[in-house]
């Protein structure tokens, strides 16, 4: 009886509880031929009462519409670890995987306004899986897509994704507690965008690469009109180990209509872009940025910061950082309250046109314990409301200028150390 018992209550288990299904199983074919939406559409709908899995084995799926995915299901690829396809772009572009598993999307076309390719809810997961749009062309101006992926409700996970060729990447507002980590891949408009984010957000180890394309026009229009990372309203947002080369922007902060952010960001570096870190706005409990690493290097005056005019109450503090790359200037500050802690300045007014490597314009800045390398103008000061400048390295005397223009406080710094 007991062993009856045993077997009733094991049978009835696996009905209730089974939670694996695969893509296949609902008639999804990996050929990149055939429509795959409604198949993975009934397979995420199938799981959705267990809060089950759905396996998509590898294949090229191709998808003529979106994907929702439900609570607490998961969506998984066949990939455990971050993705590089940076050899693509050599092989003449044939679709990106062998043995993998690859979503080919084309809903859309030239159309940036419109439902994500997939949408995640609360506790919702992808993870394993290389988007890729096959009508986008490596050689020709990008064409619009919408968002690749979307991310809502509370606690949406994002986990060894390459957005190969993504128009937008990661629409991850509206939400709370989301994790994007180990995201790769070269998205050409927008990496990825945080608004409207009310418990904290956390990006890790995301790495944006021109493994698609670098070839004209497509490069030049990324370099004049592309942002990685951008973020609007979130209270508190955790960024770590974050890369990005060839944007217009590397890190962007704005004002959106439910306010601006605050975050900390500890290891990221933006390289070949045309201003690193762009500060339209943040709140007053500020950004922490630490070991952050900027190069500027392409476009029209490349700069590593710049802090807009209406980041009035903003607070902005970098330390252990490095700015160096073939820039005009490595900082421009209209506004708000600026501290450089123990940072590296290597290389700036690239073309010798006289330009220094801060420019306070405005606010109030703190400058401690850093090194000026280049014989070079160092501080310029046109109007600020005070600035401390302090224990630092400078190469070049006589490299403060417009310190009359404001409340200047100067000690223990050394002169020509080099």
């Amino acid at each position: 009886m007991k062993v009856l018992l045993f077997f009733i209550v094991a049978f009835l288990s696996i009905g209730v509880y089974a939670t694996d299904f695969n893509v296949k199983d609902f008639g999804a074919v990996g050929d990149g031929k055939t429509d795959c939406t409604e198949a993975f559409q009934k397979a995420l709908d199938a799981a959705a009462p267990s809060f089950g899995t759905v396996f998509a084995d590898g294949g090229n799926y191709l998808f003529k519409g979106h994907l929702n995915v439900p609570n607490g299901v998961t969506l998984k690829g066949t990939f455990d670890g971050a993705l590089s396809h940076n050899g693509i772009r050599d092989k003449g572009f044939p679709l990106p995987t062998e043995g993998g598993t690859c979503f080919l999307v084309t809903e859309n076309e030239g159309v940036e306004e419109g439902p994500a390719f997939i949408t995640l809810n609360t506790s919702s997961t992808l993870k394993g899986v290389v988007i890729y749009y096959p009508n986008q062309k490596p050689d020709k101006i990008p064409v619009p897509y919408p968002w690749s992926i979307a991310m809502r409700g509370k606690n949406p996970n994002v986990f060894q994704v390459e957005l190969l060729n993504s128009y937008n990447g990661i629409d991850a507002t509206q939400n709370e507690r989301h994790i994007v980590r180990d995201v790769t891949g070269q998205p050409l408009r927008r990496g990825i965008f945080a608004d409207a984010i009310y418990d904290i957000g956390r990006w890790e180890n995301i790495h944006f690469n021109p493994w698609f394309s670098m070839t004209d026009p497509l490069w030049n229009w990324q370099l004049e009109n592309g942002e990685a990372f951008i973020i609007g309203r979130s209270d508190w947002h955790y960024l770590t180990n974050c890369f990005c080369y060839g944007y217009k922007v590397g890190y962007k902060f704005i004002m959106s209509k439910t306010g601006a952010c605050n975050a900390q960001l500890l290891g990221i570096g933006a390289d070949g872009c045309n201003k690193s870190v762009l500060v339209e706005a943040c709140n007053s409990i500020g950004l922490m940025f630490v070991n952050a690493e900027l190069v500027a290097m392409f476009g029209k005056d490349p700069v590593m910061l710049e802090i807009g005019e209406n980041c009035k109450d903003g607070v902005i503090m970098f330390q252990n950082s490095a700015f160096w790359g073939p820039c005009k200037t490595n900082v421009i500050q209209k506004a708000g309250s600026l501290t450089l802690q123990g940072c590296n300045f290597a290389e700036w007014d690239f073309k010798g046109e006289g330009n220094s490597s801060i420019n306070v314009l405005g606010g109030d800045t703190i400058i401690d314990a850093c090194r000026f390398q280049q014989k070079k103008n160092v501080l310029n000061i046109e109007k600020a409301r005070g600035v401390i400048f302090t224990g630092n390295m400078v190469a070049k005397e006589d490299s403060i200028k417009g310190a009359e223009n404001t409340i200047f406080k100067e000690s223990n710094n050394i002169f020509s150390y080099k």
